[in-house]
This record gives structure tokens, C-alpha cells and sequence, in this order.
């Protein structure tokens, strides 16, 4: 009774001692390809984490630069609202009803300074190089002073915001005479 008493260690201990060779448990050891399934199963379960991470990072890139062209789509319908104001306080300027100091140039310095902040500029400019791109022709008159297609009149100026255009110049032409 004293020896079945005896914890495990200690009888592995004197049967080594005594030149007996130690007997190993087989109870709770598993099979080599137990193992390897195991394995196998985890390495699985580990790349399809991978790739749902992947997916998940890619997911959420998208959706970022998904709101950044819903608010740049955005700013751009609010601007072009506003462009017939602005054109409407251009050709006032140019007649010069809009005076310094008065709560109309405040008014339209105002505007122009909101429309500036959203990256708004205007183009077409009298005595540029006519770019059917960026400039609608809306007359033609031939002059022998050109030897290229260059704008005479701005009627309405053209906008954009950053690099996409909302509205094109509206311009006259001088092209070259014949």
C-alpha cells in the first residue's frame, strides 16, 4: 500500500535509481496527426482573420475617401448656386456701381472670400489664349492682329474648384483672318 501511496515523481525516482527502466504514461499523450490537424486548423482560422482584417482596412479607406468626393460634391453644388450672384456683382464692378466702402463691396468681397476658402478660382481673361477646354466661343471675329485663336471679350468667366471645372468662360474670339 505504501508504494501505490507514493506520488508518481518519486516512484519514477527510485525505479531510476535501482537501473529500472521508467515507464512512460500513455494516457493523455495524443497522436502525431491529432497534432497536426490541430495545426492545421489554426493556421486556417489565423489567415482567414487576416484576411477579414485586410477586407475590413480596405472597407474603411474606402468609405473615407467616399466622404471626401460626397463633400467635395457637395461644396461644388453649394458654389454653383452662387455663381449667378457672383456674376451679377462682377458686371456690377465693372460698372462701377459696386463703390469701396459701400455695404455692397462688403457684400461681394464677402462672397468672393467664402468662394476662395472652398479653393474657388475664375478664369478667362481678356487677351488669353482661347482653349476650347476651358473656354466656351460664343462669337468669332477675325483679325489680322492674332496668328492664334485669343479671347477679345469675357462675357461670363469660367470656375473651378480645385481641378474640376463648374462652369466654363463664356468669351468672344478674335481667330485669325484669311
Amino acid at each position: 500500500m505504501a508504494d501505490q501511496e507514493k506520488e508518481p515523481e518519486a516512484a519514477a525516482e527510485e525505479a531510476a535509481a535501482a537501473g529500472e527502466p521508467e515507464q512512460v504514461e500513455t494516457e493523455g499523450t495524443e497522436d502525431p496527426t491529432e497534432d497536426k490537424d490541430e495545426i492545421d486548423r489554426e493556421l486556417a482560422i489565423f489567415q482567414d482573420l487576416q484576411r477579414l482584417q485586410a477586407d475590413f482596412v480596405n472597407y474603411r479607406a474606402r468609405v473615407e475617401r467616399d466622404r471626401g468626393v460626397e463633400r467635395q460634391l457637395a461644396v461644388v453644388e453649394t458654389i454653383r448656386a452662387f455663381l449667378p450672384a457672383l456674376d451679377d456683382l462682377t458686371r456690377a464692378e465693372a460698372h462701377g456701381d459696386v463703390q469701396d466702402g459701400t455695404p455692397m463691396a462688403a457684400i461681394a468681397q464677402k462672397l468672393k472670400a467664402a468662394g476662395e476658402k472652398f479653393g474657388l478660382k475664375a478664369f478667362g481673361e481678356k487677351g488669353e489664349k482661347f482653349d476650347p477646354e476651358l473656354h466656351e466661343a460664343l462669337v468669332q471675329n477675325p483679325s489680322a492682329d492674332v496668328t492664334e485663336p485669343t479671347i477679345a471679350d469675357v462675357i461670363e468667366l469660367g470656375y473651378m474648384v480645385g481641378d474640376r471645372m463648374l462652369r466654363p468662360a463664356k468669351v468672344a474670339v478674335f481667330t485669325p483672318a484669311e
